[in-house]
């Protein structure tokens, strides 16, 4: 018995030293074909200095991403998101508790700061009150009218995935927030969650297009007929890239997706870098009201600031022409607005951050007097709690996310969405790595985080000793300055002549005196 034993045994040992012998071979034979490869060709540097060697320096590059983000990048110095905004939205998602402990991470000297302003009296529990409704589009034939202050930015199907549209719907209609399309159209995902859906209008018309790119009345007839469908948005342009269009790879336009666009199969989807027959304020002013009278719904219009000048002009455009042909809200995005691809000379030179953009946006409103008539949505990397809040104070509106919610799902910042890689299925259409994201689970989390963020919002405006969010103003915050000094934003750029949170009547009359 020992003897078939000690056999089995060497022949085990000759089988393992034969595979390992093949193993050793083959490696061989690679490190001497990658030599000669590396040492002839022409193209990499390092490769032909350094044959077969110079070849790891790609491996180690790319683990860099993520060693960097789990092992080396302190709580709050990684970008574009830190670990600890990152951590405070899944704990929010999860219904996780969110309080920490010792004290605070955050360097509190740092010009730009926002600090609150502390009331001696805050806000008592039995004052709580709920955000109040508003009214978009009440010169519509169908305004829409919703409490929502935190909603869902645009992230077009395709895109995002198939589940993940699912999953943001679903969350959106349990949180009782809007959904904003992204210019990809109208899936039939956005309309399956039940969730309240603002459709938005890309350069390139996608879902409301004809064969020459145009906008088709009908199309969009039939859109604005699906009631779930509360508002439209003109799209003229992003915080990531202003003066380019989407961009969706040809490997991510499946034919669902190119049936929902109307766009060839296959084929890399680039939007325009503008809508060809909006080429001044009157032609935008001209849009909107197309767009309305054929939706009978409230219309806006998207876009990043560079320079203020042109917004003075639409208002100035509205007077002549009547306060009713006025936009029914503008969503402005910072230059800090994320998407799945840019050029990098966009996204890191192009346009003003929300935190200058925001306050001459409302200034220049209400310097001539079109406040509540346009609406301000702020949009651009507003995912947590002080940043919401800051947005409130200075005279957003409404706050949108697109990456606080990409988080909700469970992204990682992983930076693949652009390759159709991403390991957790919310920006590919690969079915395996969609796999991994049951939209009924991601659906709760999305809710949940909306939840936990006006909770927390809540929070700020009571320790501020208001009752309820938006009546958050200028006073009620400063930034910290240069020589360390943190001055009221009331004092940085004046105090805003109407607030959301004491809404005055609006009589519809602009005062000849705001003409400049």
């Amino acid at each position: 018995m020992s003897d078939e034993v000690f056999l089995i045994a060497a022949y085990g040992v000759i089988v393992l030293v034969g595979l390992l012998g093949l193993v050793a071979l083959a490696v061989t034979g690679w490190i001497l074909v990658a030599y000669v490869v590396d040492i002839t060709q022409t193209r990499h540097t390092v490769r032909r200095n350094f044959p077969v060697i110079g070849r790891f320096r790609y491996f180690f590059e790319h683990l860099g991403e993520f060693f960097r983000q789990y092992f080396f990048a302190l709580d709050r110095e990684e970008l574009p998101f830190n670990r600890a905004e990152r951590t405070w939205v899944y704990r929010a998602a999860k219904k996780e508790n969110t309080t920490v402990a010792f004290g605070s991470t955050r360097r509190l000297d740092v010009p730009g700061t926002i600090l609150f302003v502390n009331s001696a009296f805050p806000a008592l529990k039995h004052d709580f009150a709920d955000t109040g409704p508003i009214t978009l589009g009440e010169h519509c034939r169908t305004p829409y009218t919703t409490s929502s202050l935190i909603n869902i930015s645009g992230m077009s199907f395709g895109a995002i995935s198939r589940p993940a549209v699912l999953a943001l719907s679903k969350g959106a209609s349990l949180a009782g927030c809007w959904m904003n399309t992204g210019e990809g159209g109208l899936s039939p995902y956005h309309l399956e969650g039940g969730a309240d859906i603002v459709f938005q209008i890309g350069t390139a018309k996608y879902g409301v297009r004809n064969e020459f790119g145009e906008l088709d009345e009908e199309k969009l007839r039939t859109i604005a007929a699906h009631e779930q469908v509360r508002m439209f948005e003109i799209k003229l342009s992003q915080g990531a890239k202003p003066g380019k269009g989407g961009i969706l790879p040809g490997k991510k336009v499946t034919a669902e997706i190119a049936a929902i666009r109307h766009i060839a199969v296959g084929e890399d989807s680039i939007s325009p870098n503008g809508h060809p027959e909006v080429r001044s304020v009157d032609d935008l002013l001209d849009m909107i009201g197309q767009v309305r009278a054929i939706t009978g719904k409230p219309v806006g219009f998207k876009a990043v600031l560079g320079d203020i000048g042109w917004i003075r002009d639409l208002c100035r455009a509205i007077q002549v022409r009547g306060v009713e042909c006025a936009p029914d809200f503008i969503t402005l995005d910072g230059a800090e607005g994320g998407t799945g691809a840019a050029p990098q000379s966009l996204m890191d030179y192009m346009g003003l951050p929300l935190a200058q953009a925001l306050p001459m946006l409302v200034d220049v409103l209400d310097e001539y007097k079109l406040r509540p008539r346009i609406r301000i949505v702020a949009s651009g990397k507003l995912i947590t709690p002080d940043r919401v809040a800051w947005a409130l104070c200075v005279g957003a509106d409404f706050v949108t996310s697109a990456r606080g919610f990409m988080f909700a799902l469970g992204c990682i910042q992983a930076l693949q969405c652009n390759k159709n890689t991403c390991p957790t299925g919310i920006t590919t259409h690969n079915p395996r790595l969609q796999r991994g994201l049951v939209p009924t689970d991601k659906a709760a989390r999305v809710a949940h985080f909306v939840e936990t963020l006006n909770q927390e919002v809540g929070i700020i405006a009571h320790s501020c000793g208001v009752d309820e969010p938006r009546k958050l103003t200028r006073h009620h915050a400063r930034m910290v300055q240069p020589n360390g000094e943190a001055k009221l934003l009331s004092e940085l750029y004046g105090s805003d002549q109407f607030h959301p949170g004491t809404e005055p009547v609006f009589d519809g009359e602009l005062s000849s005196e705001s003409v400049r």
